[in-house]
């Protein structure tokens, strides 16, 4: 199994000679951390037919990653709340970089790059409290952090870059934990929110749900090229609610609730793990790994269908519809007539796939 002690001494290797875009890395179109056959875990580069281009060692488990939009480099995180992320050159496997929080700050799992690659933004929270952190790191200076930014909340999740490259939206998914065990501390006051943030750190709007779904943590987020957000949630009032676990926001408009039939809702157990926009733009989904499920809706909100797959989590949008992944090493993609099977592997897919380009 490879050791931490190995992957730090890889940071030696790292060279500056120039680095090729992704194409030179086996042309992939997403990326996917996993574990493996031996219980070790792996950053893996999948092509669109499901065939794996590279396939990467890491030294703990991984969440989700970044990828760099013009050179075949990724930013692995760790499992949330995680103290480091690795920069790796995905043409070598070097580590080129290991990237550590200030003193009381923690990784929470999800990354961005600006759209020209010069910044990397981190989710972050801070330690004490669970503040919610933006990290903003000058990656053609070798990734040096410059600053961080309030996310206007606590507990964030993922980050995602607006279309119009200047504006950052974040889960602020409103819970605080212990920074040692993850223990939940605030479930009746939690307050989770969507907020839109300039690159520069301005809070533009904060977007919150109604006092009802107060407990509903907004984790997920997908956008779409004209700037419609869909945000996946996670219920964490009492057992048995059949709240909605989807959202769709335009800036500066109403919130829009997606939900399922009540019998469908309940199977989703109150857990959305990820959510992607479909090829066509059309269409939104979210996964389901503690329910077995994938729910199809329309832009809307219209429900159009479920699909019923065992540990089904990691979801990116796909030529031809919708690639999902799951812990027994299946890769589907799924459309409007079900799904169908695309690979399968040794390996059991961790939670998300994040789309290259």
């Amino acid at each position: 199994m490879t050791t931490r002690r190995a992957f730090l001494a890889s940071l030696a290797a790292a060279t500056a000679a120039p680095r090729l875009g992704w194409a030179a890395a086996g042309s992939p179109d997403w990326l996917g951390a996993a574990k493996e056959p031996d219980g070790s875990y792996g950053l893996h580069g999948i092509r669109t037919d499901g065939s794996v281009a590279f396939s990467i060692p890491l030294p703990a488990r991984g969440h989700a990653g970044a990828a760099h939009p013009k050179r075949a480099e990724a930013v692995a995180f760790a499992r949330r709340p995680g103290h480091y992320a690795l920069v790796i050159d995905c043409l070598t496997g070097v580590v080129a970089r290991e990237l550590t929080p200030p003193e009381g700050h923690q990784f929470n799992g999800h990354g961005a790059y600006s759209q020209d690659g010069r910044w990397l933004f981190t989710s972050e929270q801070m330690a004490a409290d669970s503040a919610g952190r933006v990290g903003v790191w000058d990656v053609g200076a070798g990734y040096r952090r410059v600053r961080d930014v309030a996310t206007g909340g606590i507990g964030p999740h993922e980050l995602r870059l607006m279309p119009d490259g200047e504006t950052l939206v974040v889960a602020n998914g409103g819970i605080a934990t212990d920074p040692e065990d993850r223990t939940k501390l605030n479930i009746e006051t939690m307050a989770p929110s969507l907020v839109y943030l300039s690159t520069d750190g301005a809070l533009l709007e904060q977007v919150v749900l109604e006092p009802d779904l107060s407990q509903n943590s907004i984790r997920h987020l997908a956008v779409r090229g004209d700037g419609l957000v869909a945000f996946a949630m996670q219920w964490e009032g009492g057992a048995g609610a059949a709240t909605p676990l989807l959202g769709l926001h335009r800036q500066g408009g109403a919130v829009v609730l997606a939900e399922a039939p009540l019998a469908e809702q309940m199977l989703m157990k109150g857990y959305a793990g990820s959510v992607a926009l479909s090829g066509s733009g059309r269409e939104v989904a979210i996964t389901s790994p503690k329910g077995g499920r994938l729910h199809r809706f329309a832009v809307d909100g219209t429900f159009l269908g479920a699909m019923a797959r065992a540990d089904v989590c990691g979801l990116a949008t796909h030529p031809a519809g919708y690639l999902a992944s799951d812990g027994l090493g299946g890769l589907l993609t799924v459309d409007a007539d079900g799904a169908r099977p695309l690979a399968r592997g040794e390996m059991a897919w961790d939670n998300h796939l994040v789309a290259l380009g």
